[in-house]
């Protein structure tokens, strides 16, 4: 059954001839910019979520710019195709119990830094990993498909004497199938599953190793956790218009195929995620020169923070 926001539900944009469009309500705007981000941290398309959901486009739309009072039942269709919660979908996620409420309490005005640092700490506290040592020898790429993540990675690679990882031929290998098999016969949460299968393997078998992870993989806070504390890591970055070129030039349209504002959906991804790649250790412009001095670029950051000779 294909639930909507009902018609009658819909703020109008205009109460009256000649009157001002009314204020819109700031929880709805809130909730709106919720779904916004999670699509796009999620590299979904408004088209793709409103098929998951079974809502319409135009619907999922309205939710979007806060111009629709969503049903119950269409924010739990909603967060079902963003792989959320329905709290974290309405904004809270810390309601679970007292602790949680008490810990949300203490970091409630914590700046970035700050959060960082309580991050850290609950993680030594809990043996999940705290904070990166400083030369660790795993050096794990992380950013948007077309940086150059591949292409660098095992320029890196062969330079140090490093085993060269690429993530996600791994994923592949375990699932016995390709990522886009994998996505379309079993969903998105399965990927997620194999993709931080992969992730522990690799932790596990390599001391060292240059690792391409895929973009997505800051999408799981589970994984890249387990990244961020297990690895040295280096945010490559490229304007939008390299990355879609390279992701042309590669002949993968994922998941922009089916899209006709190709670019608008890889900048509005790029957005989505920039908070999480900005986490990293190091970062690198690979649109700023050529590849061969973009390589030394990296090479060079790299082989100081691991203090080995440049």
């Amino acid at each position: 059954m294909n639930t909507e926001l009902e018609q009658s539900e819909a703020v109008p944009l205009v109460a009256e001839t000649g009157t001002a469009a009314p204020q819109k309500n700031p929880f709805l705007v809130s909730l709106g910019e919720r779904v916004r981000s999670l699509r796009a941290r999620r590299g979904m398309t408004r088209k793709a979520v409103a098929v998951a959901a079974d809502v319409s486009e135009r619907h999922l739309a309205n939710l979007e710019y806060g111009e629709g009072n969503a049903s119950i039942l269409v924010l739990l269709q909603v967060a079902g195709a963003l792989q959320c919660s329905l709290m974290e979908l309405l904004g809270d996620v810390t309601t679970s119990n007292p602790e949680w409420l008490l810990i949300r309490e203490l970091l409630e005005n914590a700046d970035d830094a700050k959060l960082r640092k309580a991050r850290i700490a609950i993680g030594e506290a809990l043996g999940t990993g705290g904070a990166t040592p400083i030369a660790n020898a795993r050096v794990a790429l992380i950013g948007l498909r077309g940086a150059g993540k591949s292409s660098l990675g095992q320029m890196l690679a062969d330079d140090l004497g490093y085993p060269f990882v690429e993530l996600s031929r791994e994923i592949e290998k375990f699932a016995g199938c390709s990522v886009n098999e994998i996505q379309a016969l079993y969903g998105m949460n399965a990927y997620r599953r194999y993709e931080r299968r992969a992730l522990e393997e690799a932790i596990q078998i390599y001391p060292e190793a240059v690792i391409a992870t895929p973009g997505g993989l800051v999408s799981d806070p589970a994984t890249f956790n387990q990244l961020l504390s297990h690895c040295t890591t280096v945010w490559l970055q490229a304007d939008p218009q390299d990355h879609m070129k390279r992701v042309l030039e590669q002949g993968d349209l994922r998941p922009m195929a089916s899209s006709k504002e190709a670019m608008e959906d890889l900048k509005s991804i790029l957005a989505g995620r920039a908070a999480f790649y900005s986490k990293a250790q190091l970062k690198l412009d690979t649109s700023a020169q050529p590849l061969e001095a973009t390589f030394k670029a990296l090479r060079t950051m790299v082989r100081e923070l691991l203090q080995l000779p440049v």
